[in-house]
């Protein structure tokens, strides 16, 4: 069955006893690193007929019942009676409290409020939750119907139904889901309710039980998901530890009711999940669907999003629908204000064609390998080297073409102007810091802002680490769920640092938090480099300012201009990294020699056995999911040719020291692999003593970095000479 990964929790426990329910085996499981594909059946088959599309819908609606929603009821209950229980007119609307029972047993009631515009009918329907009454008043003046059912945290009247479906093993979101159903066996009794035309929206946990709700009504016909988040419009497989985002683990400890506890059985696994929340999309299709996602919200990752999006388009071009589903991205955070869900009702108007506002498509981090090689007109270059290579020289030179043409700059050595507003950093929650530690946000490389982050009162030269961050697309260095597995408790890296007696330099790297929407344009500024090759450069542009604009040749700033930086020892200022970051840290040291050592977790597989069938997905991912390196797409099927690879790399950084952390479990590389390409760069440290040796570290664990790795890396950095 595999190891266990996630966490001991009692109610868990508790629940296995009682039900008897097992792992699966997971060597059964399909690996689906990507999307798993929606016009493809679990068997293979594809859907290439009407009938095969209901049939895959069906099964997918038992994947999801089985994996996330639990067992549904198969038929609603006989709506017997809705009597008014107040009604009153003003300002232009009816409003009406209903109360609607049930032919259940034992009986049920449940409590709506509808609000009608005056005048002549049908109107169009537009239901909501109650935290999200405001809504339905904005609404009614856009001539909807709205009606506002008891489906949310300080008012969850679907509880009610549990002991009616004793055979139903349905959780709260779900549940609250097909809540929405039955207000709506109201309303089609009306003579005013216009049933072609019924739209649905709902923000945060609403906005997933929105779209669930659509997903298992088809009498809805319109739907915003208004950053719905982890297990909403962002699929697992793009939302975990590995993301700083809300991961299985996250969402199964915290809310263990609102979805099925059999998904925690996928913690660290989110790749075997037979199916994902994508797949609310290709069941709602074709009828219209809106994700409304912001660019900075901790709750849901943009890069997820987007990809849920791109699988779903497949679906929608296949009904003939393409132009049915639509992202808009917002600035800002969580929050939402009168424009966006203005918005949402411009999105309804024109899927029920009473509007014509316009709903472009953009994307934000799709990369179109074909079309950028056709751009550039690039072909492999470089033969496949010897092993060794020749000189460091030679390896350098490999190296520097996978990353692309870096284009010249001048050197920037920083400063004060330029730096992240406070209000910025309020919004990306870097702003509190605890007493005792020193926040700086300061400016360097190509006008990147950094912080760095200090022991107040320091009184000797400060060891610097410069913090590298994973695949954290919505809050870039800070990261959204990094807490501790025992207590929830959230940890920072670059204030935990800080309170040990180091100096850390953090920034959102190109492409994430205050930077999305630079890596956005990225490659049609500089289509020959690539975005890993910018992020290297970036960490070289942080050494520049750290080390205080060593080599100025006689070149001051102004006074006003400078940063006034604490004392740090330029001879030891190390590179630490996690997910991409780990990867970023490895040729960052490897090509900066001022660097005086590099960590790097969960950073890298060996690129030349990372073929397509592997469980990681492949070298695609860099070249195409993520964009980073597109020239390493000219070996896609021959990587094994490859001019260089991660020995390469890490041979580079010899003799300094070099940690690396590569977990049994990490479903982004072979674990075996990683430790042959170690091994292979080895001998680069033969004369190195103690202290500045290479470092292997393989524990039996999945990919996150909490504070037990963090302790990993302080006492690695206390040791190193």
């Amino acid at each position: 069955m595999g190891k266990a990964l996630w966490p001991h929790r009692d109610w868990f426990d508790e629940w296995q006893k009682r039900t008897g329910e097992q792992p699966p085996d997971y060597d059964s499981l399909r690996s689906s690193p990507d999307l798993p594909p929606l016009l493809e059946s679990v068997d293979g088959r594809q859907a290439r007929t009407p009938s095969d599309w209901r049939a895959r819908c069906a099964e997918i609606r038992s994947l999801l019942e089985h994996y996330f929603w639990g067992r549904l009821p198969r038929t609603p209950p006989v709506l017997t009676k809705a009597e008014v229980l107040a009604e009153e007119r003003e300002r232009g609307v009816i409003r009406r409290q209903v109360e609607l029972s049930f032919a259940t047993e034992p009986p049920v009631a449940i409590t709506i409020e509808t609000m009608t515009p005056e005048g002549r009918g049908p109107f169009p329907v537009f239901l909501t939750q109650t935290t999200h009454r405001v809504w339905a008043v904005m609404g009614v003046s856009r001539g909807y119907l709205c009606c506002v059912y008891p489906a949310a945290d300080d008012d969850d009247q679907s509880a009610k139904f549990t002991e009616v479906y004793p055979e139903c093993d349905w959780t709260t979101i779900p549940r609250r889901a097909w809540l929405a159903g039955r207000a709506l066996d109201h309303l089609f009794t009306l003579d005013e309710v216009d049933r072609e035309r019924v739209a649905i929206t709902g923000h945060s946990r609403n906005g997933k039980q929105s779209l669930i709700a659509a997903a298992i009504d088809e009498r809805i016909t319109a739907v915003v998901s208004s950053s719905s988040g982890a297990a909403g419009a962002s699929p697992y497989r793009f939302t975990s530890e590995r993301e700083f985002l809300e991961s299985v683990e996250c969402t199964t400890w915290m809310c263990p009711d609102w979805f099925h506890p059999r998904l925690r059985f996928f913690t660290g696994r989110e790749h075997r999940l037979p199916v994902d929340t994508h797949s609310y999309l290709a069941l709602i299709a074709p009828r219209h669907c809106l994700l409304s996602t912001a660019l900075n919200d901790g709750c849901e990752s943009t890069f997820a999003v987007e990809q849920a999006y791109l699988a779903a388009r497949e679906v929608y071009r296949f009904l003939g629908r393409p132009e049915a589903s639509r992202i808009r991205w917002r600035a800002g955070g969580h929050e939402t204000c009168a424009e966006d869900v203005q918005s949402y009702f411009d999105w309804f108007d024109l899927a029920f064609e009473r509007g014509r506002v316009e709903f472009p498509e953009r994307l934000m981090h799709h990369f179109d390998w074909e079309a950028w090689r056709a751009k550039t007109g690039e072909m492999p270059k470089l033969p496949r080297p010897a092993r060794p290579p020749a000189d460091r020289e030679a390896v350098l030179s490999r190296i520097r073409w996978a990353l692309g043409e870096e284009p010249p700059t001048g050197v920037e050595w920083g400063g004060a102007y330029g730096h992240e507003t406070d209000h910025d950093a309020l919004m990306m929650a870097r702003l509190d810091v605890p007493e005792g530690v020193v926040r700086l946000p300061v400016q360097f490389s190509d006008y990147v802002a950094g912080d760095l982050y200090y022991p107040r009162g320091a009184a000797k030269p400060l060891t610097t680490v410069i913090w590298l961050h994973p695949y954290s697309y919505p809050t870039g260095y800070r990261g959204a769920y990094v807490v501790e597995h025992d207590t929830w408790k959230p940890y920072r890296i670059f204030i935990e640092l800080a309170q040990k007696g180091y100096a850390c330099f953090a920034f959102d790297q190109l492409g994430f938090g205050r930077r999305i929407m630079e890596g956005a344009e990225f490659y049609g500024r500089y289509p020959r480099w690539s975005k890993l090759g910018k992020m290297v450069r970036d960490v070289r542009g942080a050494v520049d300012f750290l080390r205080g604009g060593e080599g100025r040749a006689g070149f001051q700033l102004k006074r006003d201009f400078q940063a006034q930086l604490p004392q740090l020892d330029g001879e030891r200022m190390f590179c630490l990294g996690y997910s991409l970051g780990g990867m970023v840290a490895l040729y960052a040291a490897a090509l900066d020699e001022r660097i005086a050592g590099a960590a790097s977790f969960c950073g890298f597989t060996p690129m030349r056995t990372d073929t397509d069938d592997k469980p990681t997905g492949g070298l695609r991912r860099l070249w195409e999911w993520y964009g980073l390196q597109p020239r390493l797409g000219l070996f896609n099927g021959r990587e094994s040719e490859l001019p260089c690879d991660f020995e390469d790399v890490i041979g580079l950084i010899a003799p300094r020291p070099c940690l690396i952390v590569s977990p049994l479990h990490d479903r982004d590389a072979d674990a075996d692999d990683v430790g042959a390409c170690v091994e292979r760069a080895r001998p680069a440290w033969r004369s190195a003593s103690a202290g500045r040796a290479l470092t292997h570290l393989a524990p039996d664990d999945y990919s996150r970095f909490q504070p037990d790795q963090y302790r990993v890396f302080l006492d690695w950095l206390g040791g190193v000479r």
